[in-house]
């Protein structure tokens, strides 16, 4: 199919509401972390030093690895001269020949070992594992082989998916009653998002599925659109949070794709998967494999999409940040200031963009699986 200019006046639109509130709020939201554990270096190194400043990246480093991974308390900024640690534990639960119920804060930021129960554990590069009183670890550094209990802990990201999904309740929930209460008027809060519902509908879900079966996935279109769009934005704040730029979470939104387009596929779909029509018998042997094969191709397209495009941006613009800390020089600080700046800007724009593409994506797979048989095909 061929888009056409209204998406993009759609998303400059949004872009150009939303720079208010979130343009300049963004450059602290990813510096914090950096600057916040790569005080005591900017101090402490030398510039004009080879191996100090070698030592400064090799910190910036761990501190982009920590950013964008998953946390399992909720560190808002931390002293670097007093080593102190502000924000909030999260509770952590294990399955270990049962439960094992605890909170967070007895890792002590990962400089302690956690006792439950006559078990212990120890918190590593945000991976639990079981160990003695003492915290032996054993194997290499970075791949322990202590055994690892089954994680059902409240981590970071999981807690922010919760506020979200509160948040998305909470929203369209007066949205709706809005609805009935002013006879099909929409009013308060949720109604600033009322025109992006009918986009949805009229540009993204009839054009793609068709007037007869698109009000079958509305909800759940509306629930990823807003859902994704969210999530990243969060992405964007101080918080340090990075929830899309998880592979897991990216795999789970693609695998409710997947299942809703297997589901609910007529055999006109799989028709054309396993028995196409209008082509030669031995052209449909060789083809099946390969229309079968893009079936799953389809949600690991929609996965490592979104997946690779917030991972990288994260990845890129603390890359920048440090960059601040290595150069020390009114021009190369400067520089990377303001390129920081630049790409949390354009960062704005991906958090919508990705949004919409998984909501389009996902719309012309249920438009696949639900297309009727065309007549003339059946004359072939």
């Amino acid at each position: 199919m061929v888009i056409s200019n209204k998406p993009l006046q759609f998303i400059i639109a949004i872009l150009i509401a939303c720079l208010p509130v979130f343009g300049f709020s963004n450059t602290p939201s990813e510096s914090t972390p950096v600057q916040t554990e790569t005080t005591a270096v900017a101090h402490e190194a030398a510039p004009t030093s080879g191996e100090e400043t070698s030592e400064i990246k090799e910190q910036i480093k761990e501190v982009i690895g920590h950013h964008v991974l998953d946390g399992h308390e909720f560190s808002l900024f931390s002293d670097s001269e007093t080593g102190a640690h502000y924000g909030f534990p999260l509770p952590i639960i294990l399955w270990d020949n049962g439960v094992q119920f605890f909170s967070s804060s007895k890792f002590e930021h990962g400089e302690a070992v956690a006792e439950s129960n006559g078990n212990f554990y120890k918190l590593h590069h945000e991976k639990i594992y079981k160990t003695d009183a003492a915290g032996t670890l054993t194997g290499d550094e970075h791949h322990p082989t202590n055994a690892k209990p089954i994680d059902l802990s409240i981590t970071k990201g999981v807690l922010t998916i919760m506020v979200v999904a509160l948040l998305m309740f909470l929203l369209f929930t007066s949205l709706a009653k809005s609805y009935a209460k002013n006879g099909g008027i929409s009013s308060g809060f949720g109604r600033l998002f009322e025109p992006i519902v009918l986009y949805i509908r009229d540009e993204i879900a009839i054009p793609n599925i068709g007037e007869k079966h698109y009000k079958r996935y509305m909800s759940y279109l509306l629930t990823i659109f807003f859902f994704v769009w969210f999530l990243n934005i969060f992405g964007l704040t101080p918080l340090g949070i990075n929830v899309t730029g998880n592979i897991a979470i990216t795999f789970g939104l693609a695998i409710i794709t997947f299942i809703i387009t297997t589901l609910t596929a007529n055999k006109n779909y799989w028709g054309h998967i396993f028995w196409m029509p209008g082509v030669p018998t031995p052209m449909k042997i060789i083809l099946a494999p390969i229309e079968l094969l893009g079936v799953f191709i389809k949600p690991f397209a929609l996965m490592i999409r979104l997946y690779a495009n917030i991972f990288a941006g994260h990845v890129v613009l603390m890359s920048l940040i440090g960059l601040i800390f290595i150069f020390k020089s009114w021009l190369g600080s400067s520089l990377s200031f303001m390129l920081s700046f630049a790409i949390s800007i354009i960062e704005i724009l991906v958090a919508l963009l990705q949004a919409y593409i998984f909501t389009m994506l996902s719309a012309l797979y249920f438009g696949s699986a639900v297309e009727e048989h065309h007549h003339e095909e059946a004359h072939h």
